[in-house]
């Protein structure tokens, strides 16, 4: 009956943009962004890239191709975020290979970085072993990492 799509973020300048706030669930009892729930806002930000980027992970499990998979991801807490800060999860392309992907992701606060993480995924078939990516998802992640980049450790307006 009521039909309203979440918000996806946006790609700009080889980047993409996607907004989170942090609401009480997401704190520990003095009001701090506990840590994991940073890597449920990256994933949700990885998840919002794809479909942006045309990239159907679903369509891809059920036809029996396979799906992306997390296989390495490494973090650097930085500042803390806090109860109703807004925050801006910014996602890049470092490497892309047949099989994988690495990207970039930060967590910003305004000005302030509060989080980051490199994190490689690839792309697995349903029994979980390593395959190469479809051809058409390569040229994606390829086609967003050649946009017109800003500066390094800039955050984009």
């Amino acid at each position: 009956m009521f039909a309203i799509d979440p918000p996806s973020g946006r790609i700009q300048a080889a980047r993409h943009l996607y907004p989170v706030r942090a609401y009480f669930e997401d704190t520990d009892l003095s009001g701090v962004v506990y840590h994991a729930n940073y890597l449920r806002w990256f994933e949700r930000a990885r998840s919002d890239l794809l479909r942006l980027l045309g990239i159907d992970q679903r369509a891809a499990n059920e036809a029996g191709e396979g799906a992306y998979a997390v296989v390495d991801m490494g973090l650097r807490y930085l500042k803390p975020a806090r109860l109703d800060d807004a925050v801006a999860i910014v996602t890049s392309v470092d490497e892309i290979t047949p099989a994988t992907c690495r990207l970039f992701q930060q967590a910003w606060r305004g000005e302030d970085l509060l989080c980051e993480a490199r994190v490689r995924v690839a792309f697995v078939s349903p029994n979980g072993r390593p395959r190469r990516q479809p051809p058409a998802w390569v040229a994606a992640f390829r086609a967003l990492a050649d946009q017109t980049t800003e500066p390094e450790g800039q955050v984009p307006a």
